[in-house]
């Protein structure tokens, strides 16, 4: 089932249930669809794309609901948390950060990376291969603490 089929049958249930935060992250995740779709390539989505629109949608959430902590707004970061917990259902199972070390390790080892000057190859090897399993923050943040 494609995302946009899972997105409209969430909203549907979401607008029986009254729950008005699942609500408004599913059409977030709805109009960007759209837009991509009607962005002029004339390309179908594809999935790996649906999962990127979804990540780009939580890692807005997420750092919104930083932003709000650090200027004491609970008020206002709450709800942003909660978007984003709805909208990581649609996501593929993310990897612990162990199992992420020990992909960078394994790339490190492979490229024979040896300090911070290697990090851009690092990065790009383990973003491809870590796409969709692992946010982008935590890669960055363990590739820099196994190269220095």
């Amino acid at each position: 089932m494609s995302l946009e089929v899972s997105i409209m049958t969430a909203m549907k249930e979401a607008m029986k249930a009254k729950d008005q935060v699942a609500l408004a992250a599913l059409r977030a995740v709805k109009s960007e669809i759209l837009l991509a779709k009607t962005s002029g390539t004339g390309e179908e989505l594809s999935s790996e794309d649906e999962i990127k629109l979804v990540q780009k949608l939580v890692k807005q959430r997420k750092d919104s609901a930083r932003i709000y902590d650090e200027q004491s707004r609970a008020d206002l970061s709450a709800p942003e948390l909660a978007q984003a917990a709805v909208l990581e259902q649609f996501l593929p199972a993310q990897l612990s950060e162990e199992e992420v070390i020990a992909v960078v390790k394994d790339i490190i080892a492979k490229t024979g990376a040896s300090g911070m000057q290697d990090m851009g190859k690092v990065m790009g090897m383990a973003s491809t291969q870590l796409a969709g399993k692992a946010d982008g923050r935590m890669i960055s943040t363990i590739v820099k603490a196994q190269l220095t």
